[in-house]
Protein backbone atom coordinates (compact mmCIF):
# COMPACT_ATOMS: atom_id res chain seq x y z
CA UNK A 1 0.00 0.00 0.00
CA UNK A 2 1.18 3.11 -0.84
CA UNK A 3 0.67 6.64 1.43
CA UNK A 4 1.64 10.23 0.61
CA UNK A 5 2.69 11.88 3.90
CA UNK A 6 3.39 15.72 4.75
CA UNK A 7 7.40 16.36 5.39
CA UNK A 8 8.66 20.02 6.50
CA UNK A 9 11.34 20.98 4.02
CA UNK A 10 14.45 22.35 5.64
CA UNK A 11 14.06 24.95 7.69
CA UNK A 12 17.11 26.75 7.24
CA UNK A 13 15.54 27.22 3.72
CA UNK A 14 12.07 28.88 4.40
CA UNK A 15 9.33 29.01 1.68
CA UNK A 16 8.35 32.50 0.56
CA UNK A 17 5.04 32.34 2.77
CA UNK A 18 4.56 33.41 6.36
CA UNK A 19 2.10 33.15 9.21
CA UNK A 20 0.24 35.06 11.66
CA UNK A 21 3.69 36.60 13.54
CA UNK A 22 5.61 37.42 10.24
CA UNK A 23 7.78 34.23 10.41
CA UNK A 24 8.22 32.42 7.50
CA UNK A 25 6.57 29.62 7.27
CA UNK A 26 7.59 25.54 6.53
CA UNK A 27 7.20 24.19 2.84
CA UNK A 28 6.00 20.97 2.74
CA UNK A 29 6.80 18.44 0.45
CA UNK A 30 4.77 14.83 -0.27
CA UNK A 31 6.99 11.74 0.27
CA UNK A 32 5.06 8.53 -0.99
CA UNK A 33 5.82 5.75 1.56
CA UNK A 34 5.38 2.07 0.52
CA UNK A 35 4.41 0.06 3.75
CA UNK A 36 3.34 -3.34 2.17
CA UNK A 37 5.99 -4.69 2.86
CA UNK A 38 6.26 -3.35 6.78
CA UNK A 39 6.31 -5.65 9.60
CA UNK A 40 4.00 -4.51 12.78
CA UNK A 41 4.73 -6.17 16.29
CA UNK A 42 3.76 -3.91 20.02
CA UNK A 43 6.33 -3.72 22.86
CA UNK A 44 5.90 -2.56 26.03
CA UNK A 45 9.92 -2.13 26.85
CA UNK A 46 12.18 -0.12 25.03
CA UNK A 47 16.02 0.30 25.71
CA UNK A 48 17.96 3.03 24.25
CA UNK A 49 21.71 3.00 23.84
CA UNK A 50 24.03 4.17 21.46
CA UNK A 51 27.98 4.78 20.27
CA UNK A 52 29.17 8.24 19.18
CA UNK A 53 28.04 8.05 15.68
CA UNK A 54 24.21 5.92 15.94
CA UNK A 55 21.69 5.34 18.09
CA UNK A 56 20.42 2.06 18.55
CA UNK A 57 16.66 1.38 20.05
CA UNK A 58 15.88 -1.96 21.19
CA UNK A 59 12.16 -3.24 21.93
CA UNK A 60 10.29 -6.06 23.02
CA UNK A 61 7.81 -7.60 25.13
CA UNK A 62 8.16 -7.66 28.83
CA UNK A 63 6.01 -10.24 30.72
CA UNK A 64 5.83 -8.86 34.11
CA UNK A 65 5.74 -5.28 33.59
CA UNK A 66 5.44 -4.86 37.34
CA UNK A 67 8.56 -4.73 39.28
CA UNK A 68 11.67 -6.39 38.36
CA UNK A 69 11.31 -8.99 35.84
CA UNK A 70 11.66 -12.77 36.51
CA UNK A 71 12.90 -13.75 33.28
CA UNK A 72 15.22 -11.67 30.51
CA UNK A 73 12.83 -8.89 28.14
CA UNK A 74 13.26 -10.84 24.98
CA UNK A 75 13.88 -8.24 21.75
CA UNK A 76 12.13 -8.83 18.84
CA UNK A 77 13.11 -5.48 16.74
CA UNK A 78 15.99 -2.80 16.83
CA UNK A 79 16.39 0.11 15.07
CA UNK A 80 19.71 1.51 14.72
CA UNK A 81 19.98 5.10 12.98
CA UNK A 82 22.17 7.80 13.15
CA UNK A 83 21.20 11.10 16.13
CA UNK A 84 19.77 13.53 13.46
CA UNK A 85 16.64 11.06 12.28
CA UNK A 86 16.72 10.33 15.66
CA UNK A 87 15.77 13.97 16.80
CA UNK A 88 13.51 13.99 13.84
CA UNK A 89 11.97 11.34 14.87
CA UNK A 90 11.86 12.71 18.51
CA UNK A 91 10.29 15.84 17.24
CA UNK A 92 7.85 13.86 15.53
CA UNK A 93 6.75 12.03 18.66
CA UNK A 94 6.63 15.02 21.27
CA UNK A 95 4.00 16.16 18.81
CA UNK A 96 1.90 12.80 18.96
CA UNK A 97 2.00 12.52 21.98
CA UNK A 98 1.15 16.14 23.19
CA UNK A 99 -1.84 15.92 20.54
CA UNK A 100 -2.97 12.50 22.58
CA UNK A 101 -2.80 14.44 25.52
CA UNK A 102 -4.79 17.04 24.46
CA UNK A 103 -7.36 14.60 23.84
CA UNK A 104 -7.32 12.34 26.49
CA UNK A 105 -5.77 13.30 28.95
CA UNK A 106 -1.72 13.20 30.77
CA UNK A 107 -0.26 10.24 30.08
CA UNK A 108 0.88 8.64 33.29
CA UNK A 109 4.31 6.58 32.65
CA UNK A 110 4.57 5.28 36.29
CA UNK A 111 2.80 2.07 36.55
CA UNK A 112 2.90 2.27 40.20
CA UNK A 113 1.02 5.94 40.24
CA UNK A 114 -1.10 4.40 37.64
CA UNK A 115 -1.76 1.27 39.53
CA UNK A 116 -2.57 3.86 42.65
CA UNK A 117 -4.84 5.64 40.49
CA UNK A 118 -6.89 2.86 40.30
CA UNK A 119 -7.01 1.46 43.42
CA UNK A 120 -9.42 4.94 44.45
Amino acid sequence: MSKTTDVEKDPVRPAPEATAEGQPAPQRQRIEVKDSGAVSSYANFCRVTGTPEELIVDFGLNPQPVGIPSEPVVITQRIVTNYFTAKRMLHALQLTIQRHEEAFGVLETDIQKRLVGRRT
